[in-house]
């Protein structure tokens, strides 16, 4: 599971929504919610559906839908399609009527396509799964509209903080007690900053949108800010909490806490520059725990929750979320897939053995997590994350050229704190209030 960075325009995703609804809105309700799969087409022998991912997600689903296959008599027929390309390519589909049976999307664009009706209604089926309450609840927060559910979790991926456990010691630090207030944090990053040799205690991608929505929105959530109200539908960039996280990270990097790459890192260092071992702490996600287990070996880390100011944690809850598009013709059998997907056995010994966090909060402790207590911190911090709701996520938080990116550079790296909230407030506020 990867960090989602995509930086595509909402604009051109609206337009394309818009004239797929438009070719479409002659078509029956997608009536599994209501009256059962009336777009489904049920043949009399095996069926195969069609289910479209992002290549990032392949070496993960690959495995999963070959296991699928190999047990049941229909099939899925897997398409991977690069992440830059995705939401274009899916709304072109849905536009001609040639959209697949079932896609795995990053739930933060769900809230645009349900808005553009171009998902099944799967209220009822969602509703009787044993396990529906148990599921993420960012997840399914996202893929709800006017109280009807239009996908479910099929990823999952929490933020916390990694630290380097041997830079701790080097610093006189207790591997074991990582900081839970910024005032640790800023402590402890003094510290192994104070090591020499190009040790830094702390690091961000400082051009990277949306790694900074992964990892400092849940700064100021713990602290009991947000940058958007609770629907959704306007800006509170000029609020205390926003201007403490920021003005906190400003000091970071005032005080040279920051390796300087920082500031023309657009995401491509995410995590190398922790893997280099001169990093003492960083904000990260559940996919960095299985890389640098593989692939660096020697570096002794630890995973702990994103801390607020003055304690308290929170988390961005992350992942895909699974669906049914608006005249899948197979419908009916892609519930079966989705099922399957969510059942206990799939979920522990084709998500967990594999690395990957399930996305039953019921789950997330399991036989596979408790080999490794890392698992577990991010498991416990997706079940308890948060995802900001709005159909202009990708231009909000995404867009490499976006207001929220903007605000941090000026803030963070200009020092100009209050113009920069005051500017992404304005920006923030066109944008919320605009129709595309």
């Amino acid at each position: 599971m990867k960090v989602r960075l995509i930086t595509r325009a909402m604009g051109l995703l609206l337009l394309i929504l818009i004239a797929s609804m438009d070719l479409m809105s002659c078509s029956p309700g997608s009536g599994f919610g209501s009256s059962g799969a009336t777009n489904s087409t049920t043949t009399s022998g095996a069926t195969t559906i069609s289910f479209w991912i992002r290549n990032s997600d392949q070496n993960f689903v690959t495995p999963l839908v070959k296991a699928y296959n190999a047990s049941h008599k229909n099939q899925v027929k897997l398409t991977t399609i690069p992440d830059s390309n995705f939401v274009t390519k899916f709304g072109t589909a849905l536009a001609s009527n040639t959209a697949p049976d079932v896609i795995a999307i990053d739930l933060i664009y769900l809230p645009a396509f349900d808005a553009a009706n171009q998902m099944t209604d799967i209220t009822n089926f969602a509703h009787k799964l044993p396990y529906f309450d148990k599921l993420s609840p960012s997840h399914i927060r996202l893929a709800t509209y006017n109280d009807k559910v239009y996908g479910l979790p099929f990823s999952a991926e929490g933020s916390v903080m990694i630290y380097n456990k041997d830079l701790f010691r080097k610093a006189g630090l207790d591997p074991n007690k990582p900081p839970t207030t910024w005032q640790e944090i800023e402590d402890y990053s003094k510290k192994i900053t104070a090591l020499g040799n190009d040790i830094k205690g702390f690091y961000f991608p400082g051009r990277c949108a949306g790694c900074n929505a992964f990892t400092l929105l849940p700064l100021i959530w713990a602290s009991g800010g947000d940058v958007l109200n609770s629907d959704g539908t306007q800006a509170t960039m000029t609020s205390p909490a926003v201007k403490d996280a920021l003005t906190f990270y400003h000091r970071l990097w005032s005080e040279n806490q920051i390796a300087p790459g920082a500031r023309v890192d657009d995401g491509t260092n995410f995590l190398n520059a922790f893997t280099t071992g001169k990093i003492g702490m960083t904000g990260t996600g559940a996919f960095s725990i299985a890389t640098i287990k593989n692939q660096y070996p020697n570096i002794d880390f630890g995973i702990t929750p994103l801390p607020g100011e003055k304690g308290g944690t929170a988390s961005f809850a992350g992942g895909d979320t699974i669906g049914v598009p608006r005249g899948s013709k197979h419908a009916t059998e892609a519930y079966d897939f989705i099922s399957w997907c969510l059942s206990d056995d799939v979920q522990l010994n084709q998500y967990a053995k594999n690395n990957q966090i399930p996305v039953r909060t019921d789950l997330s402790s399991n036989p596979y997590s408790q080999k490794d207590p890392r698992y577990q911190t991010v498991a416990n911090a997706m079940a308890k994350g948060r995802t900001p709701y709005s159909v202009h996520y990708n231009q909000l938080f995404n867009d490499a050229n976006g207001p929220w990116i903007a605000a941090i550079q000026k803030a963070v790296f200009d020092g100009q704190v209050d113009q920069a909230l005051n500017t992404a407030q304005q920006q923030f506020t066109q944008i919320l209030n605009s129709s595309s």
